[in-house]
């Protein structure tokens, strides 16, 4: 064991000889060293223990050939089923063949209880104490003295050591037991072999193996021999039995009914134990249960899988009486030997875990077995004596099975590997020489995953950080989770949190108490976190701990529902990583650490284990995986909005095992050197003075933040100097106080306006050369205001001039002929002044001009004014206006703008009605009579239109569009309101009783925050009182005012009223005619009220108090005789509507229901509530004649049929003329007023010609006057 440490302190020595610095001290220190290194090897050459062999054993019987194989050769392969004895012999071969002397007999084992119950084994074998001869070294345990011969370890604690021990100059021999598993540690330490063999010539190499694929360990290793030693085996009967028969008749079977009926078939066959292999714990227990059902009490059934409690995994090696049916994973093959089988069943099916590189999920796939595999299971039923293996699949599907299992290496993450040989210094992975080399897919993703832990850099070199994971004996994550827990003061609760993940789940679920358990294991649930389930649980089991013996611990753990092994193993890890971490120099947090501060660390190994949770309730994870929360986790009901896992495997569905909620901000913090940045919608941003765009962060696909919003410039400067030249600069987006900007700025508004007003886009350069401008003045790193202002100070200084325009550089063409007389800029309505906007944009909803409108003004303005628009678009409105109208007419003025030119000399501007003097000035032209209603203003394009723009006090835009009158019944009651807001107050009064206020004025100038509007104050009738109002209509204060006027001039003649409402002539009869029309009082009332307009108000209205009263005296004296004539034709008209209303009441005969239905509808327009003071006084008393001429048409009707039809055609089209253009709300003129009437009179000329007529009327003449309203 010293000669390599002196081999080195000689070499040493004459180095230092060489250069005449030796001593010779250190010569005799050396061979005094050297005396006592021989007199050590000679005593335990001495010592060596004389072994037996079981001759029972197949091993025994090869002992010599193996013994000549090891000294003839460096590396020996010693094939043999379970069983032939190898494992417990070859060390006591080896130990014979004088190795263990020179260093120890190194003895690796997959499993540590494996290590413990070997060594003992040999131990009892060599009549030794266990720890003396033989001794072992697990993960926790060193039961090894400097005396020891042979060493049983793991092949872990092997690949530890190799980190302190690089030739691992303790041992001269090594054995590596199960080789066939070919786990990731042997395929490493194969490799690392195959490496140190050559520097090591003095090491023997012994790889010992199941009978598979020896054939590639002897060609790993220079075609070593091979000695196949066979185990105590019997025949095996192969019987195919596969679900779907070749026999057309028979039925196919589901996998559980095939396992039924085999063991069926074997029960005939005599007594013995079956094994049945099954994938998975589900295929098992639902196996279990129908095995339950379909067979006798007296057949035990039992499973095994690893994850079985210790005591309920002995079950299967205890002895039983009756038969005994083990359903076991794929344990069973090799790994663990079941006694007193004497029969198979092999679905053909094993559950494989495979790492897949491209989701970065560890799958848990059912696939097909291999050849070795089924071989290996079949072969467990020979140990006996003869057996039966029933294959539930057929040869030929056998036959195409793969010959042998992948190994590990090809089927998991290779981070820990990668990481350990950086450590180590065995150079690359790909150079590295695997038994089998792995896929470069599985490289690249184990450096990926090291990168993602910031493990190693982007050219795949260690990092500091990656040296200190490498330390810990740990996966890459759960190191990476407790160098980050130091920063984060959390690691005395990450440290007890990756124990735990580092070891199997101490929590059990057995078979028949799974209810039970899981009420236990709620206990310490938490609703955040799994993991801080574990720390819950460690709480509580350390509180126990230091209260309970030992055995009363144990009891607790089993009524808990916890392996009390498994717990104390978590301590065990705990203890190492806590005094690793201690000597690495970690500081331990005294305070209990926050969810936070434990969550971030434990991320910073899992961020490719993140999910978000969408509308569709489940996870969007890493690289576009969709997974689901494990029904087993405590969040399961109540799963977070985002979260990480602590694994991600797929079985039926992707699940994600041990899961906390986190926040996403952490990730983005931790995966820094992760996630993917990029950018939209970059953009000036005036206020904040810079380019702005928005980030989206990305990790591995998934949303971080969607949508943040950052400073562009730094990001990309080149992009967001542009940016900020269009936008700031030329745009003029920019809060600049620079005598250049306040230029530039102005000469841009300048000749843009003239763009707009001329309606030309070629007056102003284009916007590149803007750019152009700035971009060769201003240099490159200037992308913001800040940076611009500190750039331009500077500068400037030295020429103020540089950033400066000229017009001759901003326009392409002049633009004569666009002066303020041809495009004012204002418009004057009255005392107001409203501003008119220019803009040039065809299609889009301010082209061309627009008139900029204050609410409180709206009713005051008239589209006669605006249909002119401006004089500098006249010419083109002229010309459109022409050819819009109907071909008959424009086929006259051809070509239009010859036309338009003509009538540009002769109309007046804005004077009138412009279609009006078109109509006029063309048929003094041409002779040919256009009519006012064939111009179609609203065919014209937008620009040709005035467009309105309605702004309230605010400044807000209430309505726009290019119909005035529609924006009236619009908005008319919200202006009447806004313009009450504005008024002066000292106009207006109410209950006033006579006429007391002087004057009262047709206009009242109203000035209120700079806006000048005329109000039109008028009386208005209050009932008992009237008061004083101010219109923002003209027309409405005129139809207000005569409703005042009346009612004051009732209150000065009050006596007079009273007299009259006793004495009216034939007001008896009257009301009588008038019950079914409306109330008695309220025709005396209107008839006093009509009375009064008759006699007091057919002239002007009076606006003075002289007047008023002039009018009061006038009146007085007329009131009583002019009330009795009122009367006398009230009751005239009421008698006359009576008669025929009679008349047309009943019973009426089909071919006269029109008529009467016409009949019935003039008698409503005529007589109603109201009539008496609502019909106008100068036709009021035409009634009586109106009625009588219905009353004629009646008794001639029945004999003129067609000829009535006719003439109530006529006149329905002059009638809906009237009613479309007096509807609600629409003012009436007195042109409009007066056609109604003439109606009336066209009715008595067509149907009672006799009765005469006011004036001469024919449906051709109110069919004029239709064109002229």
């Amino acid at each position: 064991m010293d000669r390599h440490r002196l081999q080195r302190r000689l070499r040493d020595l004459q180095r230092k000889a060489r250069q005449g610095s030796c001593g010779s001290e250190a010569v005799a220190k050396l061979e005094h060293d050297v005396e006592r290194a021989v007199a050590k090897y000679q005593q335990r050459a001495a010592n060596v223990p004389t072994p037996d062999y079981p001759e029972e054993l197949p091993v025994s019987g090869r002992r010599d050939e193996i013994t000549t194989a090891i000294r003839e050769n460096q590396v020996v392969i010693v094939a043999g089923e379970t069983g032939s004895g190898k494992t417990t012999q070859l060390p006591k071969i080896a130990l014979e063949a004088g190795r263990g002397v020179a260093g120890l007999i190194g003895h690796t084992q997959p499993r540590r209880i494996a290590a413990r119950s070997v060594a003992s084994r040999i131990a009892e074998e060599l009549k030794s104490e266990l720890g003396n001869t033989v001794g072992y070294k697990v993960r926790f345990s060193d039961r090894t003295r400097p005396e020891s011969y042979i060493k049983l370890m793991t092949d872990g604690i092997l690949l530890a050591e190799i980190q302190r021990d690089r030739y691992l100059n303790q041992y001269d021999t090594l054995i590596i037991d199960e080789a066939h598993e070919r786990s990731l540690n042997i395929d490493f330490l194969l490799g690392f072999f195959k490496q140190l063999l050559p520097k090591r010539p003095d090491l023997k190499l012994i790889i010992t193996s199941a009978t598979i694929d020896t054939e590639r360990f002897a060609s790993h290793f220079s075609d070593a021999p091979i000695i196949e030693v066979s185990g105590r085996t019997y025949p095996v009967e192969l019987r195919y039995r596969p679900l779907q028969s070749e026999d057309d008749d028979s039925r196919d079977r589901d996998q559980l009914q095939a396992i039924l009926d085999a063991v069926d078939e074997l029960s005939r066959e005599g007594e013995g134990d079956i094994l049945i292999f099954l994938p998975g714990e589900r295929d098992i227990r639902e196996t279990a249960e129908a095995l339950r059902k379909h067979h006798p009490p007296h057949t035990e059934i039992l499973p095994l899988y690893a994850r079985l409690s210790a005591s309920e995994q002995n079950r299967v090696f205890q002895s039983h009486r009756g038969r005994r049916i083990v359903l076991a994973t794929n344990v069973a093959e090799t790994s663990l030997t079941v006694p007193g089988i004497r029969y198979v069943i092999d679905p053909g099916y094993v559950r494989l875990s495979r790492y897949s590189y491209r989701s970065k999920v560890q799958r848990l796939p059912i696939e097909k077995v291999s050849q070795a595999s089924a071989n290996q299971r079949s072969g467990r039923c020979g140990r006996l004596g003869p057996g039966i293996a029933i294959r539930l699949y057929a040869e030929e599907d056998f036959n195409n099975f793969a010959e042998f299992t992948d190994p590990e290496v090809k089927r998991t993450n290779l981070a820990a590997v990668i990481l350990q040989m950086q450590a180590l210094g065995l150079g690359d992975i790909e150079d590295f020489p695997f038994v089998e080399p792995p896929d470069s897919r599985f490289i690249n993703d184990g450096y990926k995953l090291l990168h993602e832990l910031g493990a190693v850099d982007n050219r795949r070199r260690m990092s500091k950080l990656g040296q200190k994971i490498a330390k810990l004996p740990v996966d890459p994550r759960i190191g990476r989770m407790l160098l980050a827990a130091e920063q984060e003061g959390a690691l005395a609760e990450v440290l007890v949190i990756a124990a735990a993940l580092s070891i199997q789940d101490p929590r059990e679920r057995p078979h028949g108490a799974r209810d039970k358990a899981d009420q236990r294991h709620n206990e310490f649930n938490d609703e955040q976190s799994d993991f801080l389930t574990y720390l819950k649980l460690w709480q509580f089991y350390e509180e126990q701990r230091h209260h309970l013996t030992q055995s009363k611990l144990r009891k607790l753990c089993r009524d808990r529902y916890l392996s009390y092994m498994r717990m104390r193993e978590w301590r065990e890890v705990w203890q190492q990583l806590h005094t690793l971490v201690k000597v690495m120099g970690a500081k331990e947090n005294s305070t209990p650490a926050e969810y936070d501060a434990i969550h971030r660390a434990l991320l910073s190994g899992l961020l490719g284990n993140i999910g978000f949770r969408d509308e569709k309730q489940s996870y969007l994870g890493a690289r576009n995986s969709r997974f689901h929360v494990f029904p087993g986790s405590a969040q399961f009901k109540k799963p977070p909005k985002w979260l990480m896992a602590g694994a991600l495997i797929e079985t039926s569905k992707l699940y994600a095992h041990t899961i906390a909620a986190i926040k996403p901000e952490w990730i983005e913090r931790l995966a820094d050197h992760l996630v993917k940045r990029s950018y939209s919608e970059p953009h000036w941003e005036k206020r904040a003075g810079q380019v702005a765009a928005s980030e989206r962060v990305t990790l591995y696909g998934v949303t971080i933040n969607p949508k943040r919003r950052v400073n562009f410039g730094p990001i990309k400067p080149d992009e967001a100097r542009e940016i900020f030249i269009r936008s700031a600069l030329v745009e003029g987006e920019f809060n600049c106080r620079a005598p250049f900007f306040k230029h530039n700025r102005k000469l841009l508004e300048e000749i843009e306006s003239l763009e707009h007003r001329s309606r030309r886009r070629d007056v102003l350069v284009d916007e590149q050369v803007l750019v152009e401008f700035y971009e060769q003045k201003i240099p490159t790193g200037i992308y913001s205001g800040a940076t611009f202002e500190k750039w331009r100070r500077g500068v400037e200084a030295k020429d103020e001039k540089l950033l400066f325009l000229t017009r001759e550089e901003l326009m392409q063409h002049d633009a004569a002929g666009v002066t303020q007389a041809q495009f004012p800029p204002s418009a004057k309505v009255g005392a107001l002044k409203l501003k008119y906007e220019y803009h040039f944009e065809p299609g889009s909803r301010d082209d061309g001009v627009t008139l900029q409108l204050p609410l409180a003004a709206l009713n005051q303005i008239e589209a006669l004014q605006f249909e002119w628009l401006v004089p500098g678009l006249l010419r083109e409105k002229l010309i459109a206006l022409i050819k819009s109208l109907p071909k008959s007419l424009r086929r006259n003025f051809v070509p239009a703008p010859n036309f338009a030119d003509a009538l540009m000399q002769v109309i007046s501007f804005g004077e009138g009605s412009l279609f009006e003097q078109l109509s006029r000035q063309l048929l003094r032209i041409t002779g040919v009579a256009v009519d006012e209603s064939a111009w179609q203003s609203e065919q014209l394009t937008d620009h040709l239109r005035m467009n309105y723009r309605i702004v309230d006090a605010k400044g807000k835009v209430v309505g726009e569009g290019r119909d005035l009158e529609l924006l009236q019944a619009d908005l008319g009651g919200r202006a009447k309101e806004s313009f009450s807001g504005l008024t002066e107050k000292t106009i207006e009064r109410e209950g006033i009783t006579e006429w007391d206020f002087g004057d009262l004025p047709e206009v009242y100038n109203v000035t209120q925050h700079g806006l000048k509007l005329q109000g039109y104050p008028a009386l208005v009738d209050q009932g008992e009182s009237v008061a004083i109002e101010l219109f923002d209509d003209a027309w409405q204060a005129e139809q207000a005012m005569h409703g005042g006027l009346r009612r004051l001039i009732a209150l000065q003649v009050g006596k007079e009223i009273k007299y009259l409402q006793k004495n009216l002539p034939g007001i008896e009869k009257s009301c009588l005619h008038y019950t079914r029309i409306g109330n008695c009082n309220a025709l005396k009332l209107d008839l006093v009220m009509a009375a009064i307009d008759h006699a007091f108000l057919d002239q002007p209205l009076p606006r003075t108090e002289a007047a008023f009263h002039a009018v009061c005296e006038r009146g007085r004296g007329r009131l009583i005789e002019t009330a009795n004539r009122l009367s006398q034709v009230v009751a005239e008209t009421l008698a006359e509507h009576h008669a025929i209303s009679k008349q047309i009441k009943g019973s009426i005969p089909p071919t006269l229901l029109e008529a009467i239905t016409d009949v019935s509808a003039q008698l409503g327009h005529l007589v109603y509530p109201g009539f008496v003071l609502k019909t106008p006084a100068e036709w009021l008393s035409h009634l009586p004649r109106y009625l009588k001429a219905v009353s004629r048409r009646l008794d001639k009707v029945a004999g003129q049929l067609a000829r009535d039809r006719q003439h109530r055609l006529e006149i329905e089209s002059l009638w809906r003329v009237w009613a479309e253009r007096s509807g609600e709300g629409k003012r009436q003129s007195r042109e409009l007023l007066e056609f109604r009437w003439l109606i009336e009179e066209l009715r008595v000329s067509i149907f009672a010609q006799e009765l005469k007529t006011v004036q001469s009327v024919s449906v051709k003449r109110l069919q004029n006057i239709v064109k002229t309203l």
